[in-house]
């Protein structure tokens, strides 16, 4: 959606679901094909999801990549620019037509279908030349809209309790296209067929709340694949006059509420709330639920987690993909403290984490979970288990298996499953787990990490995994696990040190290497004494030996009597 006014967005926004406890698992999804993971793109031009979809999106497992709108926009480095439309040609920031058609067949040849956010509420603000030399003005697009194709309310919206006023008036200033009229939903429609001629799968429909459900209904009707996937963005907000159900009669629509629940759950709440997760919490039916953690809009809207959030965004994500509620959405962004500001490099991504984009589609414990998902694809949730807090457990019958971990320290547990003996990859971990003949396996899981089996893993690295000790692991050595969120660019790593020999003793020359395996989270585990009060800091080295430290006083711990003390940070520019 194109960038709101404050006042707009907290009427968006208001409202949430009730915490439900009880109940059972809720009902499978319908998504919209075998493997249904999409992996959102925001703002990468389309050569580089081409090159994505062939070196991660395919190998991974993901059935959708979508893209930003590719439309001609209003000119301007921000990122709502692209949520602007000047023509309906395939001229914008991210690629011309010849790049996009490219994209496409590249991105099917590597298995995964394309969606395009299309953004046919309005028009562009303003007046000038568009990014692909067409002339405009607010109320006037030659060869396309005059005044006349426009809602007579020319104000902005200003009250979510009026329907008219949310579905005639302004979306921010935008002029808001009258989409009862013919010649409107020609157009549109014309638009929408000339991306399905080019071979795009799918359509986001941004903004479908200020359009009437019958238009939208209309305008898909004149489609020459009516059976496109259609996914519509309407924002849930208690109270308001227009309800994101009035549009499951058209196609699938996006489940605001998930997102904004899992982030109240994750930094304040149970995990074991959930248990019944989806419908039961006054959710949309889960076959026509598009879901997700975070999108653009939200993430700088605050209203859900994003990727600022460390640990709590990388567990709601592995929750999302291993839980068989809608169809889910993986946002992959780029870093920002402007909230308007447009994508780094013009929507060019050179290599991920670079340049300040943070890939979140290719993290690992994200990246893992779409094929644990597409193997329990049509299995119900079996064999819940949590501790009454923040430690869960489930099955997707004798598919799949997660264990998660949100206490703030380590968890040792023998978990029940319904999976066949044998030896399995930890997909979070790559590491190795044997389940015995009874379904069970030993695991110790770190404080805000998971253990993620499926049967179409069971390998880590061609190696065989080895048997695990039938009796309880000995608690771990004495010592600290550091875990820090920090960017870098190439050439540059991340070091620990701090006041004791063991972490070099404040000498950057000594100080210790964390490990980018996790990457944005750099980890490491030191020994050290039992009960050893400490300080430290964290640096960032470049190739050259060029040393920054983190900002501000230095952080201070204990390690514990016995075990280790697991810290979550994040670096402080």
């Amino acid at each position: 959606m194109a960038r709101r006014t404050v006042a707009a967005a907290l009427a968006l926004v208001a409202g949430a679901a009730a915490v439900a406890v009880t109940g059972n698992a809720p009902a499978q999804a319908t998504p919209p094909g075998e493997k249904d993971v999409t992996a959102v793109m925001f703002e990468w031009n389309f050569a580089s999801v081409a090159r994505e979809c062939t070196d991660r999106l395919g190998p991974a497992g993901y059935g959708y990549v979508q893209v930003s709108p590719p439309q001609e926009h209003l000119q301007g480095g921000q990122w709502w620019t692209s949520y602007q439309p000047v023509s309906y040609k395939i001229a914008g920031r991210l690629g011309d037509r010849t790049a996009f058609k490219n994209m496409i067949d590249t991105c099917h040849a590597a298995g995964v279908k394309v969606v395009a956010d299309s953004v046919i509420n309005h028009m562009a603000n303003g007046s000038g030349t568009g990014t692909g030399g067409t002339p405009f003005s607010k109320y006037d697009h030659p060869g396309l809209y005059s005044g006349s194709d426009m809602d007579d309310c020319r104000s902005s919206i200003s009250n979510y309790q009026d329907r008219g006023n949310v579905q005639n008036c302004e979306l921010v200033q935008l002029p808001d296209l009258d989409t009862g009229e013919d010649h409107v939903r020609g157009k549109i429609a014309g638009y929408l067929n000339d991306l399905l001629s080019l071979g795009v799968d799918g359509l986001r429909i941004d903004a479908a709340k200020h359009m009437p459900a019958a238009d939208l209904a209309n305008i898909k009707s004149r489609l020459t694949n009516p059976n496109a996937y259609w996914k519509q963005e309407a924002i849930f907000g208690a109270g308001e006059a227009v309800s994101p159900s009035e549009y499951l009669g058209t196609g699938d629509v996006q489940e605001f509420r998930y997102a904004r629940d899992l982030k109240r759950v994750l930094q304040g709440e149970k995990l074991s709330y959930l248990k019944n997760f989806g419908e039961a919490w006054g959710h949309m039916p889960s076959g026509q639920s598009g879901v997700f953690v975070d999108n653009h809009d939200t993430e700088r809207g605050g209203d859900t987690l994003s990727y600022k959030d460390g640990a709590n965004y990388t567990l709601a994500s592995v929750f999302m993909l291993a839980w068989p509620y809608g169809s889910p959405d993986v946002h992959s962004g780029y870093e920002w403290t402007d909230k308007d500001a447009g994508p780094p490099n013009g929507g060019q991504v050179n290599a991920c984490y670079t340049d300040g984009w943070k890939c979140q589609h290719a993290w690992r414990e994200i990246s893992s979970m779409v094929a644990f998902r597409n193997t329990a694809r049509g299995q119900a949730v079996t064999g819940w288990w949590d501790n009454g807090n923040n430690a869960i457990a489930f099955g997707r019958g004798s598919k799949a298996y997660v264990a998660i971990n949100h206490e703030s320290s380590a968890l040792t547990r023998t978990f029940q499953t319904s999976l066949p003996a044998g030896s399995y990859c930890d997909v979070q971990s790559n590491t190795a787990v044997t389940v015995n003949a009874s379904g069970q396996f030993t695991a110790t899981l770190a404080a805000n990490t998971a253990v993620a089996l499926h049967v179409n893993a069971t390998h880590c690295g061609g190696t065989t995994p080895t048997t695990p000790p039938t009796t309880t692991p000995p608690p771990a050595t004495a010592g600290a696990s550091f875990n820090v969120n920090a960017t870098t660019v190439v050439g540059q790593n991340i070091y620990v040190t701090g006041n004791r020999a063991e972490l070099g003793n404040w000498a950057p020359a000594s100080a210790l290497k964390l490990d980018p395996a996790a990457y944005p989270v750099w980890k490491l585990t030191v020994s050290l004494p039992a009960g050893t009060s400490f300080e430290y800091k964290y640096i960032r080295k470049d190739a050259a030996g060029n040393v920054t430290w983190e900002s501000g006083a230095n952080r201070t711990a204990t390690v514990p009597a016995s075990g280790q003390i697991v810290l979550n940070d994040t670096f402080r520019s």
